[in-house]
């Protein structure tokens, strides 16, 4: 079966994905795909948005040999792919570039976005500066306060934010009140949504725009040491880096990826986002996948210090590699997660971002087991800088 064929018609990952929206947002999801396929198959498109992902973005982004951290571990020879570079910090910015092209392409006047961490919501509000676009970002109140420092970049740029107050007012409650704005708004408005999730085409779509990740790495990593890597690690919440990471890697059998989940407090302990790990097949935000779901199957309260990867569900492509056993899936406790963050920022000068940290800590345990010969790619996601409140409590408070 060729992996990088999905999804269908349909679709449809195998059993996951699909589209399980309201009769009244069919009219948007189908006009939605229309316009995508129209856009995809246009050189134009592709053109205009490969010039502003050079002149505007800063693609391509660098791939650093983390020298110091390597010869710290013994192991493996660790690679990073610097997302954390990119224009406004972190790999969103690359699907919200293409997602506003099409959105202007389509004749939309505003944007609507969800965020967790702020990235996404601050890549939404710059690409919607640049584009002179009208732009509204829903954030949970718990994240708001954990990421107080995105908010006020948001409202610099023009956008306003407005606070999910459901729930526990993360990642998953933004998304729904996004998505009811949407159904009321989807004549003049485009839903730009930040991960693989989401009903069919966002799956695919937000894929195809940060495959760049995997693409840039392979050709980089050809071009430095003649060879591809041994594994390839990134972070998985949403998980729209790892799978922009992962997607031209599926074919070469060789590669190992390995996705990680936020193991929060413990996988045994109900604190925790591993959703792949510890999840169950549901329907969440139109989309057939795994989710944290109790005996009833209600979606429970995912938890990570990460505001990234506090998110009940996952990719339904992530859901299906991992029946597929192409992508393994391991989870990273916040102790971990921040163990690593501060390795990296001692050894090498670099902030990651806490979401990242937990791609690094995965790759930490796995170069201890391989030798010097051997290879390891991590895609760092984003940059610290919007962790910083998070850390300072944290280091403070002597928790680590």
């Amino acid at each position: 079966m060729d992996l990088k064929t999905m999804p269908n018609n349909d679709g449809r990952f195998g059993e996951y994905g699909g589209q399980y929206v309201p009769e009244t947002l069919m009219t948007a999801i189908e006009e939605l795909e229309a316009g995508l396929d129209e856009a995809m198959n246009d050189s134009t498109f592709k053109e205009k948005l490969n010039e502003v992902l050079q002149e505007y973005a800063g693609r391509e982004t660098p791939l650093t040999y983390a020298a110091n951290v390597s010869e710290r571990i013994g192991g493996a020879a660790i690679y990073l792919k610097r997302e954390d570079l990119l224009h406004t910090g972190a790999h969103k910015l690359n699907n919200a570039l293409g997602q506003a092209l099409l959105a202007k392409r389509m004749g939309k006047t505003k944007l609507v976005a969800e965020t967790g961490a702020g990235q996404h919501g601050v890549a939404t509000a710059t690409i919607a500066a640049k584009f002179g676009m009208e732009c509204k970002v829903f954030m949970g109140v718990e994240d708001m306060e954990r990421q107080q420092l995105n908010v006020f970049r948001m409202e610099l740029l023009g956008a306003e934010v407005v606070p999910a107050e459901s729930g526990s007012q993360t990642l998953k409650d933004a998304t729904n009140e996004a998505i009811r704005y949407w159904v009321a708004h989807a004549e003049d408005t485009f839903y730009l949504i930040g991960s693989v999730v989401g009903p069919h085409p966002y799956p695919k779509m937000v894929r195809n725009f940060q495959r760049v990740i995997g693409d840039e790495s392979k050709q980089q990593l050809l071009n430095r040491i003649g060879r591809l890597p041994d594994k390839i690690i990134a972070c998985v919440g949403g998980g729209s880096n790892a799978i922009g990471m992962f997607y031209p890697f599926l074919d070469d059998e060789n590669v190992n990826l390995i996705g990680v989940e936020a193991a929060g407090f413990g996988t045994k302990t109900s604190k925790h986002a591993a959703t792949i790990t510890n999840g169950k097949k549901g329907i969440i935000h139109g989309s057939l996948t795994y989710l944290l779901q109790d005996e009833a199957g209600q979606i429970t309260e995912p938890y990570s210090i990460s505001a990234g990867l506090d998110y009940p569900g996952v990719g339904p492509e992530h859901a299906y590699l991992a029946d597929a056993k192409r992508v393994e899936y391991k989870a990273v406790t916040d102790h971990e997660a921040l163990e690593a963050l501060s390795f990296l920022a001692k050894e090498e000068g670099i902030i990651a971002a806490i979401e990242s940290a937990h791609a690094l800590a995965e790759a930490y345990k796995q170069a201890k087991d391989m030798s010097k010969d051997e290879v390891i790619l991590v895609c760092l996601s984003g940059r610290g800088d919007k962790d910083m409140h998070t850390l300072q409590s944290v280091f403070k408070e002597g928790d680590k």
